[in-house]
């Protein structure tokens, strides 16, 4: 090869290395720039990330703040509307009435009893034990009612509280006193006043954790009365919510309930305010079981009429005690209250039926203003033999069984009131007015003089 020929060989050679070196050139760069695209892409991709992270978080602590907020707002909410029904309470305190049952020896618990009566033990026995509840307390109302014993050989005993026993149900040793008093705002709107049959008559009410009976001196607890009162600012606290300093009558009712006559009359006592005590014939309380519960409800008493208006004079006493105890266990399963009083069928009475009564718990109650609404059957009558005659302190003998009688209810109960007295039962009258015994017999209760 020739010098020419090598001249133009290494130029192609070398043209050959250019061309190769500049496409090498352009796939480095054709490589970088798909890699940089590639990072400029994951760079954008990671501050999306972070972007949306970030937005995620700042939306989730929004969140966050409007819950806690929402939380505030529902917490501030109760706070306003618990303080709002506080305020309620103050101007128009609910009615709480306790219930309350005794132990007693050789005869086991008793049922429970209503607000304000005489809970007693039969004749020749007494108490071992006591538990109580309340009836009628709003939700939000915080508090209970809680007691305490002393023990013949114990001496006072841990508080219990609500339904629980305090004393002992295994043993015979007697009660001597009680206490009890309310807790939580219970104390702060209402009083509990109570009283103990002890020595053959009623001790004085006391209040608020006060003793009441003697302790130490062998006398037993025979029977308790415990009321839940409101309190008034400057105003002592009565039992029952009633001024014994005012006038105060009782109307009853015998031989219903009856399905249209008893709802009328307890219509007009709850539209006044008014009570009163209905002697149910057992029977008919079976077949009016709700109607014995909304007497109940609305603070009225329950009587025991015998189960199917037995004489005690016409009947053997193996019987009487079964009407008796038939009845007292078909209101008890009615109201969940069982009667602690008895009226006599026709007013008759024998010594074996009144032996029996004293046995059963229970006091007799007759009546000291008798309107003959069953004979007469004119509401007028009835109406006139009322308003001429009451007094202070009278048991009014009615009967529910009577359209004439519910009619007359619609002048005698606001005529009453407006006259000033306080339309009670029979218990709740007896209350302030030396008590009652099982096995006594009342027809009245005046004031002393």
């Amino acid at each position: 090869m020739n010098g020419r020929e090598e001249d133009l060989e290494f130029k192609r050679i070398r043209k050959r290395q250019i061309e190769r070196r500049k496409r090498k050139r352009r796939i480095l760069i054709m490589k970088l720039t798909a890699f940089s695209l590639l990072a400029i892409a994951l760079i954008a991709s990671c501050v999306l990330t972070v972007n949306a992270v970030g937005r995620h978080l700042s939306e989730r602590k929004q969140r966050i703040a409007e819950s806690e907020a929402a939380v505030e707002a529902a917490a501030q909410a109760e706070i306003a509307e618990s303080e709002a029904a506080e305020k309620e309470w103050e101007t128009e305190l609910p009615d709480i009435r306790s219930i309350y049952g005794i132990y007693v020896k050789d005869n086991g618990w008793s049922s429970y009893f209503a607000d304000d009566s005489y809970c007693m033990a039969p004749v020749g026995n007494y108490v071992t034990a006591f538990r109580a509840s309340l009836q009628g307390q709003p939700a939000d109302l915080s508090g209970t009612i809680c007691y305490s014993v002393n023990k013949s050989g114990s001496g006072w005993l841990d508080w219990t509280e609500d339904s629980q026993t305090a004393g002992n149900t295994e043993d015979s040793y007697q009660l001597e006193s009680i206490k009890i008093e309310l807790t939580g705002k219970l104390k702060q709107y209402y009083d509990v006043l109570y009283s103990v049959l002890q020595n053959g008559g009623w001790t004085d009410w006391v209040q608020n954790g006060e003793e009441a009976g003697v302790s130490g001196a062998g006398l037993h607890v025979d029977g308790v009365r415990v009321s839940v009162a409101k309190k008034a600012e400057g105003q002592i606290s009565y039992a029952g919510n009633i001024d014994p300093n005012k006038p105060m009558v009782a109307l009853t009712y015998d031989d219903g309930p009856n399905a249209k006559v008893t709802p009328q009359i307890l219509s007009t006592l709850e539209e006044h305010g008014a009570r009163a005590t209905f002697f149910m014939v057992g029977r008919m309380a079976e077949k009016n079981k709700g109607i014995v519960k909304q007497m109940v409800e609305q603070g009225s008493e329950p009587g025991n009429h015998t189960y199917d208006h037995t004489l005690m004079t016409k009947t053997s006493a193996d019987e009487y005690v079964a009407q008796l105890a038939r009845t007292n266990q078909v209101v008890s399963d009615a109201s969940g209250i069982s009667p602690i009083l008895m009226r006599p069928c026709g007013g008759e009475r024998s010594e074996i039926g009144m032996t029996i009564v004293g046995a059963t718990a229970m006091p007799a109650i007759m009546w000291s203003v008798d309107t003959l609404d069953w004979k007469t059957r004119n509401a007028q009558s009835t109406i006139d033999a009322v308003l001429s005659k009451v007094q202070d302190g009278d048991i009014i003998l009615m009967h529910d069984l009577y359209e004439t009688t519910a009619e007359a209810r619609r002048t005698i109960i606001p005529e009453l009131l407006n006259r000033g007295y306080q339309l009670v039962t029979v218990s709740e009258l007896a209350s302030y007015r030396g008590g009652m015994v099982p096995g006594g017999v009342y027809s009245k209760f005046r004031p002393a003089k």
